[in-house]
């Protein structure tokens, strides 16, 4: 069932599906929506869960933001959520971004009943030289463009810039979510994992290039109840590029 509600001052979108004694909130990834993960969610229906599948702000049916997020306040507006529907033990599931997200609202709450990582960001990458002198140009551009414009003027002029030279998910995006993922992108939350106490399924494509291998064996080290599960000949959706395997291993995990 589709349901929209108010929180955090904006018009969020989600469905509410199964009647389960449990409850398993899907969070997707950066540039999608509830349904890129209607097949995690049939499988969740199948092991008899109540299923909450989100749209997150700036994404599908759910409204953008007013001002730049960062993960902070996309997890807290799922803290909102879980409140308001009463939930009181959750299963997340985080996809890409969403995995984001899962990270950090499990390593705060100790009730989160299990965790569930599928090719999940949240590792920020090593950067080359290279990359560090793009940064500081850019940085210096924008100054330079601040003086002679003016602030809104040099704004458009350098979210124009932006999505000629960053990837796909930034190039279509609006101004706003552009600024939102430069954000989120470089936000590390290794220090996080430690804290994660629920039970961590990781579940990766090998040949994932978005969130890389090594990622998950990095949360694996470092989140205390954790177990990795890859998928050969897999990328960032191994959910899509393997879907007996991938609904096998959840299934197992949720019973």
């Amino acid at each position: 069932m589709e349901k929209n509600i108010r929180l955090k001052g904006l018009d969020f979108h989600f469905t509410d599906s199964g009647e389960g004694d449990r409850t398993i909130v899907l969070m997707h990834g950066w540039g999608c929506d509830h349904t890129t993960l209607a097949s995690i969610e049939r499988t969740a229906l199948q092991c008899g869960y109540r299923v909450v599948n989100v749209d997150f702000p700036g994404f599908g049916k759910s409204q953008e933001p007013s001002d730049v997020w960062g993960v902070e306040e996309y997890t807290a507006l799922i803290e909102e959520l879980v409140s308001t529907l009463g939930i009181e033990r959750p299963v997340l599931l985080g996809h890409s971004f969403g995995g984001r997200v899962g990270i950090l609202y499990a390593s705060r709450h100790p009730e989160v009943d299990k965790l569930i990582l599928v090719d999940a960001a949240g590792i920020k990458p090593r950067r080359s030289l290279g990359y560090y002198r793009k940064v500081y140009t850019f940085k210096f551009i924008k100054h330079m463009m601040y003086l002679l414009y003016g602030r809104e003027k040099a704004e458009k002029k350098l979210d124009a810039r932006r999505a000629k030279a960053g990837s796909s998910d930034y190039a279509g995006a609006s101004p706003m979510m552009r600024r939102i993922l430069s954000k989120v992108v470089n936000e590390d939350l290794t220090y996080a994992l430690p804290s994660v106490k629920a039970p961590t399924l990781l579940i990766w494509g090998e040949n994932d290039t978005a969130t890389p291998l090594a990622d998950a064996k990095k949360m694996e080290r470092l989140i205390p109840d954790a177990g990795l599960v890859s998928y050969p000949g897999c990328g960032h959706y191994s959910f899509l590029d393997n879907p007996g395997g991938f609904a096998a291993v959840l299934k197992s995990f949720l019973k």
